[in-house]
């Protein structure tokens, strides 16, 4: 009974520490990506780009800190995920964690890329580049950012499948969750596939993103939250 009482413990507390996680990293790549790189990186314009990022470099260094941030959760996530996973399917639970770390791992190439552009941006008069040649630099690392995250989040998309799939077979999480985390599983999935391989169709990527939009941001926030609110809780049965 007393080895039962621990382990509904231990999965209360790494739904509690895994919910906050996927939150603090829910604003974060709020700020960071949809907040900051989308209003500095005006695609396809290297001269604004740069002025921007030469002009802002307080908040593109406070962007790559929230990358920083986001790297970190996602450790403890892939924790916290199997923890509260194992019981209900171990060998799927941990093959969730390791592509979730490899995504991590991945991650942290893309975000090295970022670092380098703030080098670039900080650097005129230190590199033997002139002006253009330094746009150029920064515009590579910009694109090679975007397509190792872009490969990245497919991959993040098959960590989402096999949580959705173990969240279906578990009777204690609202099947709800286990459809949109699902459903954002497919749109990660699909839309990347398409900015990788095929980023000439940019009408379809955005349809793409206009219907699973909302199953990409409900999906694992939605979990995130429901590991706050009731995740590992003892029903009154027990």
């Amino acid at each position: 009974m007393s080895t039962t009482i621990h382990g509904h413990s231990n999965r209360r507390k790494s739904a509690l520490i895994g919910g906050t996680a996927l939150i603090i990293m829910a604003l974060a790549a709020f700020f960071s990506y949809g907040f900051v790189h989308e209003n500095l990186v005006l695609q396809g314009d290297a001269s604004a780009i740069f002025n921007n990022l030469t002009s802002s470099t307080m908040l593109f260094k406070a962007e790559i800190f929230g990358w920083m941030i986001i790297l970190i959760a996602d450790i403890v996530v892939t924790w916290a995920f199997y923890t509260f996973l194992e019981p209900i399917n171990r060998n799927l639970a941990l093959l969730a964690a390791w592509l979730r770390l490899t995504y991590t791992t991945i991650l942290g190439v893309a975000i090295l890329n970022l670092v380098f552009v703030l080098l670039l941006s900080n650097g005129i008069g230190n590199f033997s580049f002139n002006i253009d040649q330094l746009q150029s630099h920064v515009m590579l690392f910009l694109e090679a950012f975007e397509t190792i995250w872009a490969i990245d989040l497919i991959i993040f998309g098959g960590h989402l499948m096999v949580i959705g799939y173990i969240a279906c077979k578990s009777s204690e999480i609202p099947k709800v969750i286990s459809i949109l985390l699902l459903l954002a599983a497919i749109g990660y999935i699909i839309i990347n596939v398409f900015i990788v391989f095929f980023s000439q169709y940019d009408e379809v990527i955005s349809i793409l993103k206009l219907i699973f939009n909302v199953p990409m941001i409900l999906g694992e926030l939605g979990f995130g939250i429901w590991l706050l609110i009731r995740g590992g809780k003892v029903s009154k049965a027990i």
